[in-house]
């Protein structure tokens, strides 16, 4: 657990810091999404004693017991800013506003850790995505048209699997609002939402933050700016795949290789010059 002089954490910035770099690196344009304050705590986090008992528990064992304070939130918000990624605010929860936006075709997929995203048709979806590199997990990608075809349901009807299938919502939650909640969520207008746009790092106000307020190595954090403005100078958007290895679906079976044929395999098959006996 990384902190500065004063024993503030700093983890959080050094993760979101090093991995959105990746993402610029490999030519990708991202948008973070933050949950908005006011949203419905009562059915976005819900969880039984028992459940977090086990994630604690996981959680202990693996040392990761840091918890997310709101000041984290906003110190990622301020750093993100800082790089010139743009960082929006839901207006309820941010996989629905996410799924809206690729909806209306403003981003082209949407990355994160839960699955709601699906509940919320999302047309594309990616999941792993952030994980740190050292946890070598494969980053998985869903298409919502292809997971209704090969489930043979209709969005309604997945919808209320996801549902029956245990959602983070309270066992006595009327089904009828939460089915509305996924079908209409409260999303932004686009009179709403400010104008989506990445700018030039500003590499004062990053130095100032990073090194003199949490304590981070002045050169790293100087070659770090020159990596966001060499990535910010690409004239085009790069692929997913140069983010992350492609693997492939288990959904679609490999074709089998047919085997190369010997030299003495294929010289048994020719056949014979000449005619028969004279």
């Amino acid at each position: 657990m990384l902190t500065n002089e004063a024993g503030e954490v700093t983890s959080h910035l050094q993760g979101m810091f090093s991995r959105t770099i990746r993402l610029l690196e490999a030519g990708l344009k991202p948008i973070y999404c933050n949950l908005a304050d006011f949203a419905y705590p009562y059915y976005i986090r819900y969880s039984k004693r028992a459940d977090a008992t086990v994630d604690l528990a996981a959680a202990i064992e693996t040392g990761d017991t840091v918890k997310v304070t709101k000041q984290h939130n906003e110190d990622c918000k301020k750093l993100l800013k800082l790089m010139g990624v743009p960082v929006i605010v839901a207006a309820s929860e941010a996989e629905a506003e996410c799924a809206a936006l690729c909806k209306n075709g403003k981003v082209y997929i949407v990355a994160s850790v839960d699955m709601d995203s699906l509940t919320f048709g999302v047309p594309r979806f990616l999941r792993h995505l952030m994980d740190p590199s050292s946890r070598k997990v494969p980053v998985i990608e869903f298409e919502v048209a292809k997971v209704l075809e090969v489930l043979n349901l209709t969005m309604d009807q997945f919808i209320d699997l996801c549902i029956l299938c245990g959602y983070q919502i309270p066992e006595s939650w009327p089904y009828q609002e939460a089915r509305h909640l996924f079908k209409e969520p409260l999303v932004s207008t686009n009179d709403q939402q400010p104008e989506i746009k990445w700018s030039a790092p500003d590499e004062e106000g990053l130095i100032n933050f990073l090194v003199n307020e949490n304590g981070f190595n002045t050169d790293r954090v100087t070659k770090a700016i020159e990596k966001i403005k060499a990535a910010k100078n690409k004239s085009s958007q790069g692929r997913l795949e140069s983010f992350f290895k492609p693997v492939v679906s288990a959904s679609v079976p490999l074709k089998r290789k047919i085997p190369e044929k010997t030299a003495k395999e294929t010289a048994k098959k020719k056949p014979k010059a000449g005619g028969g006996k004279k």
